[in-house]
């Protein structure tokens, strides 16, 4: 995900420049908490199982909605209040834990805490090298935003085709994309950080925080999903 800002300034010293990146990662685990929870409430009960899954279209429902929350707060998040970016996020977050609730249907929970785990230590480590590497990661962007899209197209495309084959690569490409994404996430917000603290802007600091912690959710939600394609165990 790319996001591109100006913003005002007011007063931020050089040595706050870590600020960013720390509500970034308070904000995104707060965004991963909610979307479990919710999570949590759909599996458990009958009502919003059957609500949820028991109508083919409202799947869809939840994916158009996770897309327009998304699209309101990358866009929108220059010209709303920030209570408003903070209420969104959350929001969005419910949706989606609400949307992986479905996981839980079809693969075993012990595959899924595996899987969690592995994925979490690959974003760690990957973020880790997008804030200490020296190397530009900036010609990345193009790269990684053209294969995204073609991961989308992709997966509309299976979504009718349903090839377990075309799914499996569609997962290698995917782990692929979001891990170089989260690297190329996390320096893009360390810059930004380091833009912020040279002109001396803290007027921004919480809207960046929103949609930074926007990109690093997606990039690990995504990069879970398609690491459980490829090693999560379905349900017999």
């Amino acid at each position: 995900m790319q996001n591109n800002f100006n913003f005002h300034t007011s007063h931020l010293s050089k040595s706050d420049t870590n600020i960013l990146l720390n509500s970034v990662y308070q904000w995104m685990m707060i965004g991963l908490l909610v979307s479990g929870l919710s999570a949590f409430m759909v599996t458990h009960s009958t009502f919003l199982l059957h609500l949820l899954f028991g109508n083919a279209y409202m799947i869809w429902v939840l994916f158009f909605m996770e897309i327009g929350l998304v699209v309101a707060i990358s866009a929108g998040i220059n010209k709303m209040d920030i209570s408003t970016a903070k209420i969104l996020f959350i929001l969005f977050s419910v949706v989606d834990g609400m949307t992986l609730a479905s996981i839980f249907l079809i693969y075993t929970e012990a595959s899924i805490v595996t899987t969690f785990f592995i994925a979490a230590m690959t974003f760690g480590i990957m973020s880790l090298y997008g804030y200490f590497t020296d190397k530009d990661l900036s010609s990345w962007g193009n790269i990684l935003f053209i294969g995204l899209i073609g991961i989308i197209v992709a997966m509309l495309v299976n979504f009718f085709l349903k090839s377990p084959a075309f799914e499996w690569w569609i997962s290698i490409i995917g782990v692929i994309i979001f891990v170089g994404l989260t690297a190329y996430d996390t320096q893009k917000i360390k810059e930004m950080g380091e833009a912020m603290a040279e002109s001396g802007d803290t007027k921004s600091l919480s809207r960046v925080a929103i949609v930074g912690a926007l990109a690093l959710y997606l990039d690990f939600i995504n990069l879970f999903i398609m690491m459980l394609e490829l090693f999560g165990n379905r349900r017999s």
